[in-house]
């Protein structure tokens, strides 16, 4: 789901006016113009956010849940954006995961002089911000639906392909790999139809296609604290199926962490930035990317099992590798 800022700023002028006339003249748009962009946001999100009727406008429950977030989203976006200034850099980190943080670190300890503004998006906010002019650079996975809705003004290329690994249950037998169809697996991810449905999610529905699990959408916590806590919490038997950042954290947190038997699914990163000559702070970041890339070796395979490497069949990274 792409999730048009300019439709969040518009529900939000309405959810705060709770009236279609006087919301549309504060946005300088005419009201019919106005509720078919509520009515496209609406059919994103798959619920409906505002009861109207001649004379009122309410939100519905959901509204009121999208809402906060919006605002939240909102004050993100304008916290990013300011003037293109040679010495300011503004990247976004999806969650705690590592990759952009590893090079964050080498980005900073090679350019002391740059000045670095970091927010918190998924992949789809990350695009949408890259292509309003409120991030520089992003890390995120590209998707094929991406591609097809904003087939121009920008690029992007493969920076890791990220294991995926199962996370046990508290005091289970710590062992080397395990089935995927020993116990159920469960996801941290917001599934389909949900609203908030993602990068994240499109790739877990292609791993369920391609093995025929059908696995628990438990919903995103968040930080990784709560996901912690939600599955030391977690009642019957079964494997989260999770990426390796927040697999190590799991491991540290004393929980068995396993290798997938059949196969080896991973995750990829991309880089992706505005089709325009780079300002400086942007190319140094590239370079020292795919610098850090190269060091650690993250656009390979990982060789830790002889269970053979997945992507989605039609992941834009596919063609990459099969030119490498």
């Amino acid at each position: 789901m792409d999730l048009d800022l300019r439709l969040v700023r518009y529900f939000v002028a309405v959810a705060d006016e709770l009236h279609f006339g006087r919301a549309a003249a504060s946005l300088y748009i005419s009201q019919p113009a106005l509720s078919k962009q509520i009515r496209k946001l609406e059919e994103q999100l798959g619920a409906p956010l505002l009861v109207r009727d001649s004379r009122h406008v309410t939100l519905t429950a959901r509204g009121q849940r999208f809402l906060d977030e919006a605002r939240t989203l909102l004050s993100i976006a304008e916290r990013m954006q300011q003037e293109n200034q040679p010495g300011v850099l503004r990247v976004a980190h999806v969650f705690e995961l590592a990759t952009s943080r590893i090079v964050v670190d080498a980005y900073t300890s090679a350019r002391k002089d740059i000045q670095l503004i970091e927010s918190a998006l998924d992949s789809v906010g990350q695009l949408h911000a890259l292509l309003d002019g409120l991030l520089d650079v992003a890390i995120m996975r590209v998707t094929p639906q991406m591609l097809a809705d904003r087939p121009s003004g920008w690029r992007h290329r493969l920076l890791r392909l990220e294991p995926m690994r199962l996370v046990g249950r508290p005091g289970d037998v710590p062992r080397e790999s395990v089935s995927l169809h020993e116990r159920p697996i469960e996801v941290f991810a917001d599934a389909r139809g949900s609203g908030l449905y993602n990068a994240h999610g499109d790739y877990l529905s292609a791993f369920e296609r391609h093995t025929g699990l059908r696995m628990r959408w438990l919903g995103t916590p968040g930080a990784f604290s709560h996901c912690l806590a939600a599955l030391m919490r977690a009642e019957g038997s079964a494997f989260l199926f999770e990426s390796d950042s927040y697999a190590d954290k799991y491991a540290a947190a004393g929980l068995p962490v396993h290798q997938p038997t059949e196969l080896h699914p991973h995750y990829p990163w991309s880089l992706a930035w505005r089709d325009e000559p780079p300002a400086r702070p942007v190319a140094d970041y590239l370079d020292i990317a795919l610098e850090t890339a190269d060091r650690l070796d993250w656009q390979r395979f990982s060789a830790r099992t002889s269970a053979p490497a997945w992507l989605p069949a039609d992941d834009p990274a596919a063609p990459e590798l099969t030119r490498r």
